[in-house]
């Protein structure tokens, strides 16, 4: 059932995806360009000519295209709805999502989104009875930063079937691993286990790959969303109650954004330019926003020789002179930084709707505060950099380019 269900639901977002790129083919063919103006507080206006006249030669080929596309998103959703009465028959138990299409953003951003299999697999794994005498049962969740690994846990934690099988959980916070763990530092910790955890669960959280051989179940590997997924909750989140139908340009921008956000592989980010951008569903605010970020990601490849994401992940910091109009740069919040409890703070939607909000002093920069549990708040330290003397050293390993004006 889970399989088909991820059949099922990577289908219809590729759907999703296929219908909209229609939609604005049909707008292109029916418009001549569309022109955004984009003025920003250091440079004079940028005009952006989107032509959405094509030439027979593009015509063809991308209808060539557009009917390849359709027919594969159809014949996928034929595989994945084939012999499924069964399915059907039991999701009649399953608990209900949302039917009304303009208000799921309400509830989408205060619920955990899709991971339909890994929380079906991790509730099953809990509600497993087990012997009070029994040696703990130990289940590893492996991903990379900031995939949901947390989030997924203490959303299947908060179920009320969990709740009333266990007389308590307990979320341990002791270490962030930044390497592998020896087999005798983990004996030790099972045996402490195996002293006072009979009959319990256990959840081991990690980016480590390897941390999965301490598993005594098959461990759940969470990956970054697939791009038709991601574009979905993005778009989603971005046009709220509004019909994107009706908004067949911004649909367009969304694509590129989510595009940009997908490789970050960040659901802190999506998070932070879906909120902005909901508020202000306007073409010429979309494009300076894309824009921005783009040329924040070009800066610092330039620069490092990295894509920022990797940059963060890493604790190395990160310039967003391009968000802030002002030569700053941007330190993970965790790294061993002088910070004092004193210094302001801004959220970074509000920095990116209007730099001028910037503090004159060093400041904490509020990525996301997450609506759902653990109710995460992901924050950064920014300082200012107008005084260095240089654009930034390279990584070890890697050269610098020419920083793009």
């Amino acid at each position: 059932m889970l399989l088909q269900l991820k059949m099922l639901s990577e289908a219809m977002y590729r759907g999703y995806r296929v219908l909209d790129t229609s939609r604005y083919r049909t707008l292109q063919d029916s418009a001549c360009f569309d022109e955004v103006s984009i003025k920003d507080s250091s440079s004079s206006s940028i005009y952006l000519a989107i032509p959405l006249k094509r030439s027979r030669t593009t015509t063809e080929k991308d209808d060539k295209a557009m009917c390849l596309e359709s027919l594969g998103a159809l014949e996928s959703l034929e595989v994945a709805i084939a012999n499924m009465a069964e399915f059907v028959l039991l999701l009649g138990g399953c608990e209900r999502m949302s039917r009304r299409p303009y208000d799921i953003y309400l509830y989408t951003d205060n619920f955990m989104f899709g991971r339909h299999a890994e929380k079906q697999k991790l509730l099953s794994f809990l509600l497993q009875h087990r012997p009070a005498g029994d040696a703990p049962a130990i289940l590893p969740i492996i991903g990379g930063a900031k995939v949901g690994k947390k989030t997924l846990v203490t959303h299947v934690c908060g179920d009320e079937r969990v709740c009333s099988c266990f007389s308590s959980v307990l979320h341990l916070s002791v270490i962030e691993f930044a390497s592998d763990v020896s087999d005798d530092d983990w004996k030790n910790f099972h045996s402490f286990l195996l002293t006072k955890g009979r009959g319990s669960h256990i959840i081991i959280i990690s980016r480590i790959q390897r941390l999965a051989r301490f598993g005594s179940v098959k461990p759940i590997f969470l990956s970054v969303l697939s791009y038709d997924e991601w574009r979905y909750l993005f778009k989603t989140l971005a046009f709220g109650s509004v019909d994107p139908a009706e908004h067949p340009r911004l649909l367009k921008i969304a694509d590129e954004v989510a595009r940009q956000l997908h490789t970050q592989g960040s659901l802190v980010a999506t998070n932070a330019y879906a909120d902005l951008l909901r508020r202000n569903l306007n073409a010429q605010f979309w494009h300076c926003l894309l824009d921005k970020g783009i040329r924040m990601i070009k800066r610092n490849i330039a620069m490092y020789g990295v894509h920022p994401s990797m940059l963060i992940e890493q604790g190395h910091p990160v310039d967003i002179t391009d968000f802030a109009m002002h030569p700053l740069r941007m330190i993970p919040y965790t790294t061993n930084v002088s910070i004092k409890k004193e210094s302001p703070s801004v959220t970074f939607g509000e920095l990116l709707a209007d730099p001028s909000v910037r503090p004159k002093e060093d400041f904490i920069l509020i990525s996301w505060e997450s609506r759902i549990p653990p109710h995460n708040v992901f924050s950064n330290f920014v300082i200012s950099r107008a005084q260095d003397t240089d654009e930034g050293s390279a990584l070890p390993g890697r050269k610098r380019r020419g920083v793009p004006i």
